[in-house]
């Protein structure tokens, strides 16, 4: 299949009419063909313009993976809307601010999940321009999204709608967390999150004839550019997963002939060690790929081996550049595959500037930051080149290897921590004078947070007390999992907290 429209409108319009009967997403409770998939797609359209949905507007979704998630996100689109995925494990706070500072008027959230109601937990008072929350059923038969599709009549407002939309048009803001403390809306186009997820599919050789296990969760760019967006431009069938369990897995692999299946490296060591691996036929298995941590080569070598998947490959990326950056490809050793991150794709250009921080540059990196032009101007210099903050070198090859980083940002669970915003968090907790926090090496997770905590005089803190207040009020995935308290941070002569002091003194511990 030709991978030449560049709006998703188009894209679903061609892949409906080339493929209508071919499945398309496949859940426990549901089955839509390519055909059936755009017919849902334009009736939820014509339901989010029935609601006073305009052109350029926010339309958030706060929701776990479920085919919900893939008929809204291309809704939004064909109303001519802005999709903005929210991490599910946001607080109330966390996701409130996001919602204020788009402007949303409408929601896509799941009802009860997994103990959470994410829908109720919004304080509308706090998100006035917030008109309309579509609840999405998840574990109870508690949502709204019956009654939302029953009122997508009109569907010629979609067809004037579709119409308008653009290349250029932003398609996306998908949020990462900020150094200075606030997380940062990342504008891309069309075009962008089209072109770099169809390189990523064509590295992995993704086409109709696949059958896709998304594990990652939609929110991120891992889930819905290479997850939804490759396989609505290559035809593959799209299978969504709620959540990773490790039976419930293989044994999807093994019923519906999964072939592509990509995540973290800790999915893959779950699998490859799990002691009924053997019960389960995942001979089918054709494709992974992994990355955001450090990958042992024998990891790769026993993803090749033991769970025979052709192809393994590693990739770096970023949000900034539409999710992508480099990849490796499917005849590269594994030698290469496991200690670098490949080669650019998505007609990117990739250097090494000062310091020995990776620069990319191409037509996909971002618009820039949403309402932040000091933070853009910042990140993309005159020259085009995107400063990435990561510290990397080149082989021969031209494959790079990410080796540091500039910033102090690390990767837990495959998503980015930034500690300034947990620092932030901190300095609010009574007793508390100053705090710094760093990514240590975890077995399953790659990094977690440890934080050092200096307190006032006369207070008394515990690590229980810290860890459960920034569990309060930030994503699971950020609250530290250590602490240990010191008489005073280390500074540099500039007074400036010394990290690198930090983890030398952890090292030593």
């Amino acid at each position: 299949m030709t991978t030449a429209a560049r709006t998703t409108p188009a894209v679903l319009d061609r892949v409906a009419r080339e493929l209508p009967e071919h499945a398309a997403v496949v859940t426990a409770d549901r089955m839509l063909t390519y055909a059936e998939l755009r017919a849902e797609v334009r009736r939820a359209a014509a339901a989010l313009i029935d609601l006073g949905v305009q052109p350029g507007d926010c339309v958030a979704i706060w929701a776990p993976n479920t085919w919900h998630w893939v008929v809204a996100c291309l809704a939004v689109h064909h109303a001519g809307a802005v999709l903005v995925p929210l991490n599910t494990r946001y607080t109330a706070g966390e996701a409130t601010d996001i919602l204020a500072r788009t402007g949303a008027p409408l929601l896509f959230a799941s009802g009860e999940f997994l103990g959470t109601d994410k829908a109720a937990s919004i304080d509308r008072a706090d998100v006035p321009a917030l008109r309309h929350v579509v609840r999405v059923p998840i574990e109870r038969a508690d949502g709204t999204w019956d009654e939302f599709i029953a009122r997508g009549a009109d569907l010629a407002a979609v067809d004037e709608r579709v119409a308008a939309v653009t290349d250029e048009d932003v398609s996306d803001i998908l949020f990462t967390s900020g150094t200075t403390g606030r997380s940062k809306g990342v504008r891309c186009a069309q075009r962008q999150s089209l072109d770099a997820s169809a390189a990523w599919a064509a590295c992995g050789q993704v086409s109709s004839a696949d059958r896709y296990l998304c594990i990652n969760p939609f929110f991120h760019n891992f889930g819905y550019k290479a997850g939804i967006l490759a396989c609505l431009q290559t035809g593959a069938t799209l299978f969504p997963a709620l959540t990773f369990d490790p039976e419930r897995t293989m044994q999807a692999v093994q019923d519906h002939r999964i072939t592509v299946l990509p995540g973290p490296p800790t999915i893959y060591q779950t699998l490859l060690d799990h002691p009924r691996r053997g019960e389960f036929d995942l001979s089918s298995l054709r494709f992974a790929v992994t990355g955001a941590a450090t990958i042992p080569v024998v990891l790769i070598e026993r993803m090749q081996s033991e769970l025979d998947i052709d192809i393994v490959l590693t990739a770096y990326g970023l949000t900034e550049a539409a999710g992508f950056g480099t990849m490796c490809r499917a005849d590269d050793d594994a030698v290469t595959v496991a200690t670098t991150s490949g080669r650019p794709i998505a007609d990117f250009e990739l250097r090494i500037g000062d310091q020995g921080e990776v620069l990319l540059r191409g037509p996909n990196v971002m618009l820039g930051y949403l309402d932040d032009p000091e933070a853009t101007a910042a990140a993309i210099d005159a020259d085009g080149w995107l400063h990435t903050g990561d510290v990397g070198e080149l082989d021969p090859a031209g494959n790079v290897k990410i080796t540091d980083r500039l910033k102090d940002m690390y990767i837990c669970g495959g998503f980015n921590v930034y500690p300034a915003e947990i620092e932030q968090v901190l300095a609010r907790l009574p007793g508390v004078a100053e705090a710094a926090v760093i990514g240590v090496p975890d077995d399953r997770l790659g990094e977690v947070g440890k934080a050092f905590v200096v307190t006032l005089p006369g207070a008394t803190l515990d690590e229980q007390t810290v860890i459960a207040y920034t569990r309060e009020h930030l994503a699971n995935f950020k609250t530290p999992r250590s602490v240990e308290f010191l008489d005073a941070l280390p500074r540099n002569p500039g007074g400036k907290v010394v990290k690198p002091e930090l983890r030398r003194h952890t090292e030593r511990a």
